[in-house]
């Protein structure tokens, strides 16, 4: 019992040290800040559970059932959840590329605005009179027209 905490403990401070180094990589990459505390966040989570399963499984707890479950109930959700999950994926791939940032004027499936967010989820645009809330797998799957400044107005 003594020696499943020990490795608990020590797969927690694992993580705690992951997260950390992660974070001092957002101070020299500041456009990528939002993708990197994710990451940071992901890192310390799976080390966790890696080291849960460690640990039940040095205490004498069979974990094969457990993994086994656990993959079936990811499934499930990945399942479940795929639109989220393809923003999300989309979104990382959009702040990891970068084809526009913040202040482009951007065109998109008959939407155009000037960007001024762009999240893991949706990107903000933002027009004279709304505001508009693009999908990012809508951005990554459809053709895109970027421009530093939004079109002359016609006379």
């Amino acid at each position: 019992m003594v020696a499943g905490l020990l490795i608990l403990g020590a797969f927690w401070i694992a993580g705690k040290v992951a997260a950390y180094l992660i974070g001092q990589v957002r101070h020299r990459m500041p456009h990528n800040e939002g993708l990197l505390q994710l990451l940071g966040r992901t890192a310390n989570i799976a080390i966790l559970t890696i080291g849960f399963g460690t640990a039940l499984g040095t205490v004498g707890v069979n974990v094969s059932a457990l993994i086994a479950g656990l993959g079936l109930t990811g499934f499930a959700l990945g399942f479940a959840f795929r639109d989220v999950l393809s923003n999300l994926l989309a979104g990382i791939l959009l702040l990891l590329f970068r084809p526009f940032g913040v202040g482009d004027h951007i065109s998109v499936t008959g939407l155009e605005g000037e960007v001024t967010n762009i999240d893991l989820r949706y990107t903000v645009l933002r027009q004279p009179d709304k505001v508009i809330l693009i999908p990012n797998s809508s951005l990554f799957t459809n053709p895109i027209l970027v421009s530093d400044k939004p079109p002359a107005a016609q006379p």
